[in-house]
């Protein structure tokens, strides 16, 4: 079943679970997938694909990090806890990324691959690995690996 009918179909047993929170997100969630249907032309009662309902939720899970950092600056707690109670709600819909050591490996493969040894190349590989790991590794997890076998 795709992702977003695993949201949609979420949202009753949500409502009689009374959990507010996980009910906001998803109703917050597939409005955002109606956003992005029309913004690609689409009829709103369509369903997105799992890669772009996924997109969807990695920018939502996004906002919800920046959000948490500017209220943390700004003192205001209460808000802070809100947008963290939200985000765990949605990590649940986010596979879990690949690990420091397994873009090492890929990265040391890639870069014998390209013939890459200066840091001044590091756009190059840094573009080939995220080519190769769309979906699977956060960019900055990336670019901390490339940064430090190029600079070795």
């Amino acid at each position: 079943m795709p992702l977003h009918q695993d949201i949609k179909d979420g949202i009753k047993p949500a409502m009689i679970a009374k959990d507010a929170v996980k009910l906001g997100v998803l109703r917050g969630l597939i409005a955002d997938f109606i956003n992005e249907l029309v913004t690609k032309k689409r009829r709103p009662d369509e369903l997105l694909s799992d890669e772009e309902a996924m997109a969807v939720i990695k920018r939502a899970a996004k906002r919800r990090m920046d959000s948490i950092e500017q209220f943390k600056g700004g003192g205001r707690n209460d808000l802070a806890e809100s947008e963290e109670k939200e985000l765990t709600v949605l990590k649940t819909f986010i596979p879990a990324g690949m690990s420091r050591e397994e873009i090492e490996k890929i990265a040391l493969t890639k870069k014998e691959e390209l013939q890459i040894s200066e840091p001044a190349k590091a756009g190059l590989l840094m573009s080939h690995m995220m080519k190769e790991l769309k979906g699977k590794a956060d960019g900055n997890d990336v670019k901390f690996v490339v940064d430090k076998i190029l600079n070795k």
